[in-house]
Order: structure tokens, then sequence, then C-alpha cells
């Protein structure tokens, strides 16, 4: 299935069943700019799980490629996808993205969407304060999850 991209707000998800709203997060805990501050604005879960797993209370260990999922309602979870090593900063020449990270991730979401029947949905998750190149997540969304014959719904603010 190709990725399908629409104007919209990737907090508020199109279409019935269950639903996986996916995003890139640091690996230094750092909730605080980005697609996050509208995940926080919806819900809080998200942010205060996240802040637990950064501070070492997790089943998983905190670091790049992991992924933590918190349900928001019924049928509908958040996944925090460690995929940046630390944040953007002026003295930095490489951009936090990992990509690697990023398809690590992917994998895990494929496989909970796989068992459950989800769709996905996302931002352009990685490529704004991650400095990812949009092309090269696009790519990795592709093969991880599309190519697995999920819906991946990719949503641009108007």
């Amino acid at each position: 299935m190709p990725l399908n991209y629409i104007k919209g707000d990737a907090t508020k998800p199109i279409g019935a069943g269950n639903r996986i709203i996916t995003h890139c997060c640091n690996d230094r805990g750092f909730w605080n700019a980005g697609f996050v501050k509208a995940l926080s604005s919806r819900w809080s879960e998200p942010e205060r799980a996240y802040r637990r797993w950064a501070a070492g209370n997790g089943r998983l260990p905190f670091a790049l490629g992991n992924v933590q999922f918190v349900k928001v309602a019924t049928g509908l979870c958040v996944a925090n996808i460690v995929g940046q090593a630390g944040i953007a900063n002026r003295n930095q020449t490489t951009p936090p993205i990992r990509y690697d990270a990023i398809r690590k991730g992917l994998a895990t979401v494929r496989d909970l969407a796989l068992t459950y029947n989800a769709s996905i949905h996302m931002p352009r998750m990685g490529a704004r304060l991650a400095g990812g190149q949009w092309e090269l997540i696009a790519e990795i969304i592709e093969s991880e999850l599309c190519n697995y014959g999920l819906q991946v719904t990719v949503y641009d603010l108007s």
C-alpha cells in the first residue's frame, strides 16, 4: 500500500478501527517542542509515560530504536519511538535523526499493527526538529510498514 498524505492533524487520526499514532522522540528525555506539544495538548498520558520511561521506569530500556506504546483511548495508542540522539543545536553538524533507530522502531510498530489490525498515523516524523530527510524516512516507512500491507497516513497541517 502506498503512503497516504492528507491535510490534517495527526492527533485526530481518520478512520475507524484500531489506530496507532507514531512519532519520533529523542533519547535525552526532552519533551518540549514539535509534535509532542500537540500530543500533550490532546492527552497527558503520552508525555507522562515518556518521562517515566526516560527516568528508567519502563519495561524496555530507554534507548534508540525502542518504542513505548501508550493507550490514549479505546482502539487508539501513541507509539513513542526513540529515533533521535539528543536534540539539534547550533553547534551540531550532524542532525540528531538516527535512521536505523527509526527503522527498528517502525518494525516494532509493524508487529503491533499486524497483531491488532491497526492503521498507522503520523506527522512527517523525524523530518523537522530531528533534521531527517523526509525522502529517506518515507522509504523506511514504505519498507517497514506499507510493504506489509499496512495503511499509513501522513498528516500535514493546513
